[in-house]
């Protein structure tokens, strides 16, 4: 068996037991991105010398005994809108081309703090704007279960290189579904935390209100394992929440008895491709079969959410995007008359098409005349669809449903029709509206081979019941083989 099989657990517990050193599996992974790197383009920055450095390092910590974590050795990739000290960090933006931070995010301190080795940063959707990664600045990121395809966005850098074995696992964030789709598109696991669970100092902003970084990865296990290490509270972010209950591990339970499952009717009307409807249902039924308690209900407001979700997110976009002016970082147009002249060229040539469409859209939600209309009809939307689902867990420990609409499309389809893009979105954003935990599995392949997603999502704080589910039905489901595509495309 091959060392980049192996899920970051078994390889970690490899490194433990002398099987394997942490240098083979950084060179491994080095290999297999200078092989495949230039067909998928899963990354922005390759940080080889330091991985190796690095190595070396956790080697020397983990033979004498001070580091002993699950994830200790593990070569891990991370978001390129994370920080990372000393590291370029671009959010796949000519205007970040060349901004180096002088600090690192906290999640990649806690995974650091644990030995996991930084291999490098993930292409993205530019700012995290877009559901396919190719509206990113440095090319176009493809699927490696079908490179025709899209790997889903805005984390398809990170999902790609899971899925085509460039790393072990990674880190996305998810604003709308940014983690859970571009999963399901390449066929491994990913999830959205409840708001607040990881800290988000060091994660460059999309939507504030909305924004969760969380792990990508290749089973259950290593998403709850990387859960556990990244949770924690923060001081630094004013959003972060203190929390006892972050042994997510503890979760990883192959019994669903008795626990009762919700199955949205809203989620299977018009749009939805028959094939991925039917992969849901029988994922339903296994777990089912394993002695869940599955029903379907009527959820309710979620042909609200996409007009809700974009009205806030566009809102908060052309606030949180104001700081990138060509003065204190970041770059700037060489030709000006005048400082309002150089701001305005500095954001038309640094910032991409889909990012200015989203900036307007918000200045324009927020401005006078329009703010109440618009802006504060969302922010009560958004209520009463937290409302929904507070009603609908008090009843339900888990709702389960699909992830997208259809599997991941080809290349170009989306963005030459944006409003298919932003409807991609419609199963996921509602979590973030509502601040839920999410997790997103495999469960089947349409005809062409395309992985299938099955979504479930949880109460505020009740991650492990999710994980619980999730890893029920992976152990029932059993192992998924992916067919292996012509790399000429």
């Amino acid at each position: 068996m091959s060392i980049l099989s192996l899920t970051a657990v078994e390889l970690a517990a490899k490194i433990k037991a002398k099987e394997v050193t942490v240098l083979q599996a950084v060179e491994e992974v080095i290999s297999q991105i200078e092989a495949k790197e230039e067909l998928y383009k899963c990354y922005v920055t390759i940080a080889k010398n330091r991985a190796i450095e690095r190595a070396k390092q956790v080697q020397e910590q983990i033979d004498s005994g001070n580091l002993t974590g699950p994830l200790a050795g593990v070569p891990v990739a991370i978001k390129d809108n994370m920080c990372i000290k000393d590291m370029l960090t671009t959010c796949s933006s000519k205007i970040l081309s060349n901004f180096i931070p002088t600090y690192s995010s906290e999640a990649v301190i806690k995974l650091e703090e644990a030995g996991a080795i930084i291999i490098g940063k993930t292409n993205m959707d530019e700012f995290a704007m877009g559901s396919t990664t190719e509206t990113s600045a440095y090319g176009v990121t493809k699927n490696p279960r079908n490179p025709e395809h899209v790997p889903g966005g805005s984390s398809g850098g990170s999902a790609a290189a899971v899925a085509a074995e460039e790393c072990f696992f990674a880190l996305g964030s998810d604003t709308g579904g940014s983690i859970r789709q571009p999963a399901s598109y390449c066929g491994v696991v990913g999830m959205k935390p409840t708001y607040g669970t990881v800290s988000r100092y060091g994660l460059i902003a999309y939507a504030s209100s909305l924004d969760q970084i969380g792990p990508l990865a290749k089973d259950v296990t290593d998403c709850a394992t990387i859960l556990e290490v990244i949770a924690s509270h923060d001081e630094k972010d004013s959003t972060s929440i203190k929390r006892e209950d972050t042994d997510f591990t503890k979760a990883l339970v192959n019994d669903v008895t008795g626990m009762k499952i919700g199955i949205p009717q809203d989620y299977f009307m018009k749009g939805l491709a028959p094939q991925v409807k039917e992969a849901i249902l029988n994922a339903a039924k296994v777990l089912k079969d394993k002695g869940a308690i599955v029903e379907e209900f009527d959820l309710g407001l979620v042909e609200y959410a996409i007009p809700t979700y974009y009205t806030i997110a566009a809102a908060e976009v052309s606030s949180n995007l104001e700081r990138f002016d060509g003065i204190k970082y970041g770059y700037r147009t060489n030709e000006f008359d005048g400082l309002h002249d150089m701001y305005k060229k500095t954001r038309s040539e640094g910032f991409g098409k889909e990012v200015k469409s989203r900036i307007m859209l918000g200045s324009f939600v927020l401005s006078s005349g329009y703010y109440d209309a618009y802006y504060l009809k969302a922010l009560r939307t958004k209520a009463l669809i937290k409302k929904a689902f507070d009603t609908a867990f008090e009843k339900y420990d888990v709702i389960l449903g699909p992830v997208a609409p259809t599997t991941a499309p080809k290349l170009g389809s989306s963005l030459n029709d944006p409003m298919k893009m932003y409807l991609s979105d419609i199963y996921t954003i509602s979590a973030n509206l509502a601040g839920l935990p999410g997790i997103t599995l495999p469960c089947g392949k349409d005809e062409k081979g395309l992985p299938i997603g099955l979504q479930l999502t949880g109460n505020c704080y009740q991650e492990k019941k999710i994980i619980q589910a999730a890893y029920t039905y992976e152990k029932a489901r059993g192992k998924i083989e992916w067919d292996q595509h012509s790399e000429e495309v």
